[in-house]
């Protein structure tokens, strides 16, 4: 099998390398984990979200969003707390110093990602965008319930 043809490792290895070139804006700058930038990124532009809410807007599980959290509570960046309807939700908001700090970070982000994209040309963007979308619509059609083919 040749790897740098199978469209999964492509499609996670170059996930992979442009996150880390993110990373290098947010994380080396201003010592957030991929995990806390995007809690915070979720977290910005709204009143509110709880853990389960977090879970399912991200590819992060419940623990690794209950970590980030945490840590991003002890840096004050975000506020958590336990709703009386349900003692097993956590519904996180966003501080001042926060959403400052996301007001911050964000266009440093964006620029990054915008110089490596500035290299593809708009067609090719726009393709890029449409088969991303393509893609995760079959994701989401193909059912978690369906059988594993036998190998």
């Amino acid at each position: 099998m040749k790897l740098h043809t199978y469209l999964p490792y492509k499609l996670a290895t170059t996930a992979e390398s442009f996150s880390r070139k993110l990373v290098e804006v947010y994380g080396h700058t201003h010592g957030l984990s991929r995990e806390e930038w995007r809690l915070l990124f979720l977290l910005a532009d709204v009143a509110e979200l709880t853990s389960l809410e977090l879970a399912q807007r991200t590819t992060l599980d419940k623990v690794q969003v209950s970590r980030a959290a945490q840590k991003l509570e002890a840096k004050g960046l975000i506020s958590r707390s336990i709703p009386e309807s349900d003692r097993r939700l956590r519904v996180y908001a966003c501080t001042s110093k926060g959403k400052d700090l996301f007001a911050e970070i964000f266009p440093k982000v964006e620029a990054r990602a915008e110089a490596i994209l500035s290299s593809i040309s708009p067609q090719d963007r726009e393709t890029l965008l449409r088969s991303i979308d393509v893609l995760a619509k079959a994701v989401a059609a193909h059912s978690q319930d369906q059988e594993v083919p036998a190998a």
